[in-house]
């Protein structure tokens, strides 16, 4: 039985980190897949090379439909608002519209439905409640996809993460041979994303590692910082593979619903 797969992201690039894998495994296997961003991206950091004429916004949308091409993604789709930005102040809405933390809950979700509903959806990729690392456009999204997904009656929503103490033990790791920013809080990742135990979806995409590390390398806005100093995305690309393949064969979902052992599949049990 084939299905439809639509994965629900903040910004360009967001999908690439967190279910990149997962989506080129559900179209080897011959399912629809559908990539949905809510924002353009707009206010990520990036170096003056490729925001410097101000057209981030459009670039990062590009960038988007390169990494879709890699997974072999079958319909890219904006919901048309701007990026909200990750730092303590919210700037105002650009004249081209409104930040998405600012758009109504049940306006956006309703946005999403009806491509849920076009679709036919059978499976929704959202974040969970923490929004990951705690961005806020992350946060909307998690509100968001599960309101959509009430709405066209969606069967199943995965929260797209990663088990936290995971993240937590390899910070520890790094830190003994690195030395983070002063304003890098190593701690964070301690009330970041999941528990492990929360975890009921393990998926293994190693099989199309390849295809995940090229929808990363399609991001590359979001590789580097001024002064030719690598972001995370541009530091996990340097990792050489095996180590990738070890580090990135992985992507883990919480469904809340979800009753039995830890699942690889994610379409498991749909009618």
């Amino acid at each position: 039985m084939l299905h439809t797969l639509v994965a629900f992201h903040a910004h360009p690039d967001d999908e690439a980190l967190l279910t990149s894998g997962t989506m080129a495994r559900a179209v080897a296997e011959g399912h629809r897949v559908v990539l949905v961003v809510a924002t353009d991206g707009e206010l990520g950091l990036a170096s003056e090379e490729f925001r410097g004429d101000g057209q981030l916004a459009s670039r990062r949308l590009e960038e988007l439909q390169a990494s879709a091409r890699a997974l072999g993604v079958h319909r890219v789709e904006h919901l048309g608002y701007a990026d909200s930005g990750m730092g303590p102040e919210l700037y105002d809405d650009p004249p081209s519209g409104m930040r998405f933390i600012r758009a109504p809950v049940e306006e956006a979700a309703g946005r999403l439905a009806d491509i849920l509903r076009e679709e036919d959806a059978d499976v929704l990729l959202t974040y969970d409640a923490n929004g990951g690392y705690g961005h806020r456009d992350h946060v909307r999204v998690h509100e968001v996809g599960a309101r959509a997904a009430e709405i066209a009656q969606t069967p199943r929503v995965l929260q797209a993460t990663v088990p936290r103490d995971l993240i937590a033990g390899a910070v520890k790791l790094v830190a003994k041979v690195y030395r983070f920013p002063a304003d890098f809080d190593p701690t964070s990742f301690e009330r970041s994303f999941s528990a492990s135990s929360d975890i009921t979806h393990r998926v293994s995409v190693r099989r199309y590692i390849g295809a995940k590390r090229a929808s990363m390398r399609a991001h590359a806005s979001q590789a580097s910082a001024d002064g030719g100093a690598d972001r995370t995305l541009g530091m996990f690309l340097k990792i050489p593979r095996p180590a990738y393949d070890l580090i990135f064969g992985r992507e883990w979902f919480v469904d809340p619903t979800h009753q039995g052992p830890v699942s690889d599949d994610i379409f498991e049990g749909l009618p």
